[in-house]
C-alpha cells in the first residue's frame, strides 16, 4: 500500500528544520547547510553532482533509501524556489538546474496558479493551489502505487504531520544548535497525534530517528 513518507529531513538538535533569513543566497536560512553536512559527504551526493567520490557508510545509504520506492514528491513553495506572491513569469525553474533530482512528478503547493513545468530527467513540476489534501490525492495518483515522499519545507511537513497524514518521519539530527529559524516541533504533539519512535541509527555526521504513525 502507498505510504506517505518523510524522509532524510535535517534537522537541529533544538528541533530547527531551516535557519533564518531564507532568500535566494540563502534558501536554506543562515547557518541552514550546517543541517545538510551529513549528506553532502555521501556517495550518492556525489553522483547527483556528477562527480567521483564521496563516503559510504550509514549516512549514504540512508539517502539511497530516501529515494527507493518513491514515485512522486510534495514540496511547499519555498523549497522550489523564493519567489513570493504571484508568479511574474515562467524563468524560475528551481533550484536544482535543468535535471533536478527527483525524476518523478513534484507537486509544489502555491497560492498562485502556474502551468506544469517539465524538466529533464523525468522531473515535472506540477502546482497545486486547491491545498496539501488535493496535493496528496494528485501525488498518490501519479505515484502508481509506489510512495509519496513529502520533500519539505519545515511548514510543509508540519502541515501534514498535524493533519496526521503523514504514515513515516525519517529525521536526521545533526549535533548543531541553530537558535532560530523554523522548528519542526514548536506546537505540535507527536504524541499526541498517534506518533512513536521505532528506531534511531547512528550515521557518521547525524543520528537517524524514525517515526511511524499509530494505525
Amino acid at each position: 500500500m502507498s505510504k506517505l513518507r518523510v524522509q532524510s529531513f535535517a534537522i537541529s538538535i533544538d528541533g530547527y528544520g531551516a535557519g533564518p533569513g531564507q532568500d535566494r543566497k540563502n534558501p536554506l536560512g543562515v547557518r541552514g547547510p550546517e543541517l545538510m553536512e551529513w549528506v553532502f559527504h555521501t556517495r550518492r551526493w556525489c553522483r547527483m553532482q556528477r562527480q567521483e567520490g564521496g563516503e559510504t557508510g550509514v549516512d549514504d545509504g540512508m539517502v539511497e533509501q530516501g529515494f527507493a520506492g518513491v514515485g512522486a514528491w510534495i514540496l511547499g513553495r519555498n523549497m522550489f524556489g523564493p519567489v513570493r506572491g504571484p508568479w511574474p513569469d515562467d524563468s524560475w525553474k528551481g533550484w536544482w538546474g535543468d535535471e533536478p533530482p527527483y525524476h518523478t512528478p513534484v507537486f509544489v503547493l502555491t497560492h498562485h496558479k502556474r502551468v506544469p513545468l517539465r524538466m529533464a530527467g523525468g522531473t515535472e513540476f506540477r502546482f497545486v493551489t486547491e491545498g496539501i489534501h488535493a496535493a496528496l490525492e494528485q501525488a498518490s495518483a501519479a505515484a502508481g502505487g509506489k510512495d509519496v515522499r513529502v520533500g519539505g519545507g519545515v511548514a510543509t511537513v508540519r502541515q501534514y504531520l498535524s493533519a496526521r497524514l503523514i504514515d513515516e518521519l525519517h529525521l536526521s539530527v545533526r549535533p548543531v544548535l541553530l537558535g532560530s529559524g523554523e522548528n519542526l516541533f514548536e506546537g505540535i504533539d507527536l504524541h499526541a497525534l498517534g506518533y512513536e519512535c521505532v528506531k534511531s541509527i547512528a550515521g557518521e555526521r547525524a543520528t537517524h530517528v524514525f517515526l511511524r504513525r499509530l494505525a
